[in-house]
């Protein structure tokens, strides 16, 4: 029997991982990648025991690997007793098939699952358990072909089949049926969410956004003194979390919300469109980058694409470039004169000269804090302005010029 994909504090599941190097990958960003993979097995309370990474023009079509790296991964998990067995790209139903016939008594998961079974730990409201659910058979559903030997034999039961409905059509009829009733659960959770963001429309709208497990909880807590959960894991957030909070008087709703990451599940940004409605409503994003991550441009570049996807990409936004207090300085050889910035003062140039009002904070240390709070309560308060244009006795620039903000021409 297979061993279950839950654990108990006393006994820590254990995994190798698997990452395939490929025309369109490199060697070192699936080192990078493998590395990522493991803090996601963490996060989900996973030990990783080892690695494996195979150079493949392509992945192989009956098991992923070849056939030589698969019998040295079997070797390994047979001799360590390992739990489970974690590929960093999604695997289709054929090569689950293989893979399960080959490596017996393991669990054989890929990136897509793992995700959601950390969001399915992770949720805390009925909103996010029914996205995440929905996001779970949508993923199984397209992977059942060829998952049981045995789906041709016929199985008894009334009202479970219809004449000659093999077990394989009886099971997806069964998820299909679930997918439909937790669509309609969650268009009802979603109206509710709606009529309550109505609620909210004079109000100036602020939402975080970024990569996952950049600081951006942190950041919300920092700002507003709130109580809200923030750990060094991945998807520390699942749910929205909005705060009403005030910048010298000017009030305005700040929402955490849940972090972007490489190859996210599709069938999670579909279902959890209506969470991810905080982000297409607001006002303003701002978009938390943890720039001592080396491949900070890349996480960039995720959350543009997925802001695209939800169609938030024109938003107003501005850039905070957080965890500067782990920021460190490259070293290129001498003769190197064309390479990225290597020093935060080199970043800060090269961004600033892009965008002038992007910032580079520590939220952990509070480091450029105050001047973090500055632009963004230019930005707020003249958002709020453009609601109220006539609800305090002074103007905006007056405003500025009281809270040492430097005012902008008048045209």
């Amino acid at each position: 029997m297979k061993k279950e994909f839950y654990y108990t504090e006393e006994e820590q599941p254990t995994a190798v991982l698997v990452a395939l190097s490929t025309d369109n990958q490199s060697v070192e960003k699936t080192t990078e990648y493998l590395d990522e993979l493991a803090f996601l097995a963490e996060t989900l309370g996973v030990k990783t025991l080892k690695t494996f990474r195979q150079k493949l023009q392509k992945p192989d079509p009956k098991y992923f690997v070849g056939k030589g790296k698969l019998e040295e991964i079997t070797a390994y998990v047979e001799a360590y007793d390992v739990d489970m067995i974690i590929f960093d790209d999604d695997l289709s139903s054929a090569h689950i098939k293989n893979l399960d016939n080959t490596i017996k008594e393991r669990m054989i998961i890929d990136r897509s699952l793992l995700i959601l079974q950390i969001f399915m730990k992770r949720a805390q409201t009925a909103q996010a358990r029914t996205q995440v659910e929905l996001a779970q058979y949508q993923y199984m559903l397209p992977r059942l072909t060829n998952l049981w030997s045995h789906h041709s034999r016929q199985r008894g039961g009334i009202g479970m089949r219809g004449p000659g409905e093999t077990e394989l059509e009886t099971d997806k009829r069964i998820i299909r049926d679930k997918i439909s009733l937790l669509q309609k659960k969650l268009e009802k959770i979603s109206k509710q969410s709606a009529v309550r963001r109505k609620s909210r429309d004079r109000m100036v709208r602020v939402a975080l956004v970024g990569y996952t497990n950049v600081g951006k909880s942190t950041i919300m807590r920092t700002l507003g003194k709130a109580d809200v959960f923030a750990e060094n894991k991945l998807f520390a957030t699942v749910d929205s979390t909005v705060r009403k909070l005030t910048l010298n008087n000017i009030p305005f709703l700040l929402t955490d919300t849940v972090g972007f990451i490489r190859k996210l599940p599709t069938t999670l940004i579909e279902s959890f469109k209506s969470t991810l409605d905080e982000i297409v409503e607001a006002d303003l994003l701002l978009h938390v980058v943890d720039i001592s991550h080396d491949s900070f441009e890349e996480h960039m570049d995720v959350v543009n694409k997925t802001l695209q996807e939800i169609g938030a990409a024109d938003k107003p936004c501005l850039l905070v470039f957080n965890k500067i207090d782990l920021f460190q300085n490259k070293e290129y050889p001498p003769f190197e004169e064309d390479h990225p910035p290597a020093t935060l003062d080199e970043l800060k140039a090269t961004y600033l000269g892009k965008n002038p009002e992007a910032v580079f904070i520590s939220a952990v240390n509070k480091e450029n804090f105050e001047e973090f709070r500055k632009i963004l309560f230019k930005k707020i308060s003249k958002l709020y302005y453009e609601i109220y244009p006539n609800h305090l006795n002074y103007s905006l620039n007056q405003l500025w010029l009281m809270n040492g903000i430097e005012v902008e021409d008048e045209e």
